[in-house]
């Protein structure tokens, strides 16, 4: 039998903290989430990347939220992106006129996302840009994070939280150019190239 000495304070080591999921394949992700742009608008552009964690691997289970508004920089007033039919409760899909601003993506096996939305239009002083969420294994908040476009660079260096970021790091948040109207947005949780997340109060 092991006796303590209880007159002397004793060390406790630290006991792995409990995470969140991921459950986010669950109920959350539905067809046809990164489809934003109603089908055939000139405007549209796909982004396009992957999530990486702090070792610099993919997640196969990252989850995003996206939302900006249209081309004009109009903030869209139309009710939901997932419509449902009444009746059978089963899953309509969106009605492919309407321009929501929002949609969901889950990363896939490889930890790669993709959304088709309009190309955001600017509102204010700010550079046009589309706002992200982002929810991973191991965070116990999400994060947030923007998505600017490189194409207009006077927009992106008179953009005021631009301006407040390190220049170092100002690349993590503008997206790269592709062909054919896509971009490329990867985003790093930790480590080197760490994407700047944002704290809203």
């Amino acid at each position: 039998m092991t006796k303590i000495d209880t007159s002397r304070p004793q060390s406790v080591l630290p006991t792995p903290s409990h995470t969140v999921g991921p459950f986010y394949g669950h109920a959350l992700p539905f067809p046809g989430g990164g489809d934003i742009a109603p089908l055939g608008h000139p405007d549209t552009i796909t982004l396009q990347g992957y999530v990486y964690d702090g070792q610099g691997d993919p997640l196969p289970d990252a989850f995003l939220e996206l939302w900006g508004p249209d081309p004009e920089g109009n903030l869209p007033r139309v009710d939901g992106s997932m419509r449902r039919d009444p009746a059978s409760g089963g899953f309509l899909g969106r009605n492919g006129v309407e321009f929501t601003g929002w949609g969901r993506v889950q990363t896939d096996a490889n930890g790669h996302w993709s959304a088709r939305t309009l190309r955001p239009g600017r509102r204010g002083r700010g550079a046009p840009h589309l706002s992200v969420c982002v929810f991973a294994r191991g965070l116990l908040v999400h994060l947030f994070t923007r998505i600017y476009l490189p194409d207009d660079e006077a927009a992106l260096t008179a953009d005021p939280l631009l301006a407040r970021v390190d220049p170092a790091r100002r690349d993590t948040l503008v997206a790269g150019r592709g062909d054919l109207g896509t971009y490329r947005f990867d985003i790093r949780l930790q480590g080197e190239g760490e994407t700047v997340f944002l704290e809203f109060r």
